[in-house]
């Protein structure tokens, strides 16, 4: 966060899970509620540098017993809101409950529309936020190399079939027993991959609109 504070960005966004990694087993005992103390610190220096900052972890909702795939969003006005995983992958209904997505975001007079993992494989979902008027659908991701291929040309389709441009923020490193491709992209409105990390390995992918015109930058942490 604090990196990204200094290069000046409007909206951060981390992978799926990216607190505590993708460890299903562990959802229960580390799933925490959107008002809960221990995120006290990521509030704040989302407001402190004025950047509205997604991270990802188990929810639970005070008016529900059940766990939620879920991803906290900061504002940089000091507001907190969640948004939840709608789609689930097979087997995570063992542990996690189908979620109710969560408003879109106005950053820097673009709408963006959030997203976690398995909701973009439903075409509905990036479509039914394009209809919205969202310019970035933002999703946080697990994606596995055998998996790579296959979802970003999903989203590289998304992007030009519903002219907004997309961002995807994948682990860059193993969890849960799963060895991440990394390669967090984005990709503009005409399918054009803007910018793309190499592989593996933590990094600050950036992207930036100046004039209209899509720019990349890739910052080594």
């Amino acid at each position: 966060m604090r990196l990204a504070a200094g290069h000046g960005i409007d909206f951060l966004l981390f992978p799926e899970l990216s607190l505590t990694g993708y460890e299903p087993s562990q959802a229960c005992e580390l799933a925490q509620a959107p008002d809960g103390t221990r995120l006290q610190p990521l509030r704040d220096l989302a407001m402190q540098s004025a950047m509205t900052t997604v991270v990802g972890g188990p929810v639970r909702l005070p008016e529900s017993a059940a766990i939620f795939i879920g991803a906290w969003v900061f504002a940089a006005d000091g507001s907190c809101t969640v948004y939840t995983k709608q789609h689930l992958h097979a087997g995570e209904e063992a542990v996690f409950s189908a979620g109710t997505g969560g408003e879109p975001l106005s950053i820097a007079c673009e709408q963006i529309a959030l997203s976690i993992c398995a909701d973009f494989t439903q075409a509905s979902h990036p479509r039914a936020t394009a209809h919205a008027g969202a310019g970035v659908y933002a999703t946080s991701v697990l994606i596995s190399e055998n998996g790579y291929s296959h979802d970003s040309g999903l989203l590289k389709g998304y992007a030009t079939t519903n002219a907004f441009g997309v961002l995807m923020a994948n682990h860059g490193g193993p969890t849960g027993g799963w060895t991440s491709a990394g390669r967090s992209t984005f990709w503009s409105p005409d399918g054009e991959r803007v910018v793309s990390a190499e592989g593996a390995g933590d990094c600050l992918v950036i992207a930036r609109r100046r004039e209209g015109v899509w720019q990349g930058q890739i910052v080594d942490c």
